[in-house]
């Protein structure tokens, strides 16, 4: 490879987890990625000081472009978006290129829905690849002042959201356990000890897979729906589970004769209790040909 090329691929693996993070699906990230590349090999590199900056800059900025027109595709998505799991093949294999993007918690992905495309992108830049307040001026076309600004804003929204971002992946485990071992056991008291009022669960169908159509609110009614699915797994063939690594988190991958049916995954609050339920059945997102059957 020239000396384009190899610049490039050196900051490839970095931009496809800022492009993750923007958009929240595998495939926009690499597309946002190669126009990325397409820009660069166009570019007079010799004039260009700092390529990661620069890299960063144009792929950021494709990013807020996309993420706008997903955002009008969202507001008529059937039921609620969830972002695209990145499902480790094994707990020590990464998934290819998206190495660093599957750092990112599903649960950070679905909160900055909650923030504007430059909220997200200040967020990221700073937080993730401690750009400095000059880079995201330029970046972003706005003085420094107003891009800290961006920063605390978004922070503060996503301080509210409730799940924590900070739960290791062994707090997960235990809590995952306790959770899924209860319901098999058909312990459902202890299971729904284990929820709050506050607590929320999301379920993606992509309208090609049956899912709630809006989120679920409290332990009552989130575990009145694991109760009628454990129920009508029991009434089936075919189903298996096991865990598996999700974005760096462990979550249980649920099988229907071998096809992967569902990813779910949560995330405690301060208290060790559940905050937050994410289940991925869209075909789409899960990597599944066949998308019929619900």
């Amino acid at each position: 490879m020239n000396m384009v090329a190899n610049i490039f691929e050196a900051e490839r693996t970095k931009l496809i987890s800022l492009c993750y993070r923007m958009l929240g699906e595998r495939a926009e990230a690499e597309d946002a990625v190669q126009d990325t590349w397409l820009k660069w090999s166009a570019a007079d590199i010799d004039k260009i000081d700092n390529p990661s900056a620069w890299l960063r800059r144009v792929a950021t900025n494709i990013a807020i472009d996309t993420l706008r027109s997903a955002h009008r595709k969202r507001e008529i998505y059937v039921g609620p978006w969830l972002p695209e799991p990145l499902i480790q093949p094994d707990a020590h294999e990464p998934v290819y290129h998206f190495e660093l993007a599957q750092e990112c918690g599903l649960a950070l992905l679905w909160a900055m829905e909650r923030l504007t495309e430059k909220e997200r992108a200040a967020f990221i830049l700073r937080e993730v690849f401690d750009a400095s307040y000059s880079e995201l001026a330029t970046t972003l076309g706005a003085t420094e002042a107003a891009c800290r600004q961006l920063v605390s804003r978004s922070q503060k929204k996503l301080q509210d959201t409730g799940p924590r971002f900070d739960a290791t992946p062994e707090q997960v485990a235990e809590l995952s356990a306790r959770f899924f071992s209860a319901i098999m056991a058909e312990d459902f008291d202890t299971a729904l000890s284990l929820l709050t009022p506050d607590t929320i669960a999301l379920s993606d169908g992509g309208a090609k897979r049956r899912a709630a159509r809006r989120p679920l609110l409290g332990g009552n009614e989130i575990m009145q729906v694991f109760r009628a699915l454990y129920e009508k797994a029991k009434s089936e063939e075919g189903w298996t589970s096991q865990m598996s690594m999700v974005n760096a988190r462990p979550a249980i991958l649920y099988y229907r004769f071998g096809q992967l049916d569902s990813v779910t995954t949560l995330v405690p609050d301060q208290n060790g209790t559940i905050a937050w339920i994410y289940i991925m059945r869209n075909p789409d997102k899960l990597g599944v040909s066949n998308q019929s059957g619900y």
